[in-house]
């Protein structure tokens, strides 16, 4: 595998697959973007917009399609941005229309809830494919800023070196840095738990509280996210990168982040259903976090901050009580 590929399917027209869409685009690849909606297809290839999801942004020339068959027919690489919840059940029926030797990529940042598994696991065994065809993007990404190319970086994550290498050519951007790795199950875990952290920090700041506690329940959110991934086999230096600190802070820190937002109006005292309504588009950290939490427990690992995320979402949990919770448990040392 080696020089940019000459078409590139992108699945999810939401605002995240857009924007990746506009890199490769951008980088030289010819792109189809996939979507449901027929008039966000003939706006994206007519129009060069996505008014739905990126209002005010100009599309380079791309392909839009509702046709699966279509967008997928001679595909060198595949693009799975769709929410992590229903990525099994939009994928599996794609699986027999993918090209022989086709790389799918996945934008997706969650836990598959009932399964427990990552999201490459997923599309492995939904399109059937060995996991060194199959490479995971996560980063400091916030849709809108990409789509506006500010200048950002990434990570392709994948247990093969040539296939990342492959991906990271293909979303070269002048505004667009891919490092690869092959920690795929760090990078992984960096982006869906980070969401859930930015939860908490939305509930915190939607409740008045400062920057003080912004910046302890990201500097102890990492810390969750390396224990999850250390004892599922994730290497320590993952987190201190862009997969980890760098994408834990965007998303924690911006309005831009529908999972801050989220968190944010039910701090302001929405419930769960006018929070999602308010906040519009997928926040992954509301379905993922009893995943990620299953995930913990499964492997013994504490993750109080996810824990209290979780008893909020569910009702189980007052939203005043969740720093009293954080703030009452044992006393104990920095480092553990």
């Amino acid at each position: 595998m080696s020089g940019k590929p000459t078409r590139v399917a992108v699945l999810g027209s939401g605002a995240w697959g857009t924007a990746f869409a506009m890199v490769l685009a951008d980088a030289g690849c010819d792109v189809v973007l996939w979507g449901r909606d027929p008039e966000v297809a003939r706006s994206v290839a007519q129009d060069h917009a996505n008014p739905k999801r990126l209002p005010g942004i100009e599309l380079p020339p791309m392909h839009g399609t509702t046709d699966a068959a279509e967008a997928l027919r001679d595909a060198a690489i595949v693009v799975a941005a769709v929410p992590s919840q229903v990525a099994r059940a939009t994928l599996e029926p794609m699986k027999d229309l993918l090209a022989p030797d086709a790389v799918v990529v996945s934008l997706m940042k969650g836990v598959e809830l009932a399964t427990d598994k990552r999201m490459s696991e997923v599309v492995a065994e939904a399109l059937d494919l060995p996991a060194g065809r199959v490479a995971v993007v996560s980063g400091p990404n916030l849709a809108r800023e990409i789509a506006e190319r500010q200048v950002a970086a990434s990570v392709v994550a994948a247990p093969d070196e040539a296939t990342a290498r492959f991906v990271a050519d293909a979303c070269s951007a002048p505004y667009f840095r891919p490092y690869t790795n092959d920690d795929v199950v760090g990078v992984e875990l960096c982006g869906a738990v980070k969401n859930v952290i930015a939860l908490a920090v939305g509930m915190a700041q939607g409740r008045g509280f400062g920057w003080n506690t912004t910046a302890t329940l990201i500097t102890r959110g990492l810390v969750e996210i390396t224990r999850l991934g250390l004892a599922l086999g994730a290497r320590p230096e993952t987190f201190s990168g862009l997969a980890g600190m760098g994408d834990l802070v965007a998303t924690c820190a911006s309005p831009l982040s529908r999972n801050h937002t989220l968190g944010k109006h039910l701090g302001q005292g929405l419930s769960l259903d006018e929070a999602i309504e308010a906040t519009g588009g997928t926040a992954e950290g509301v379905k993922s976090s009893a995943s990620v939490l299953d995930l913990a427990r499964t492997h013994g690992v504490d993750m109080p901050i996810t824990e209290g995320v979780v008893g909020v979402i569910s009702g189980k949990l007052p939203i005043d009580e969740l720093g009293v919770l954080l703030l009452s448990r044992p006393l104990k040392s920095e480092s553990v």
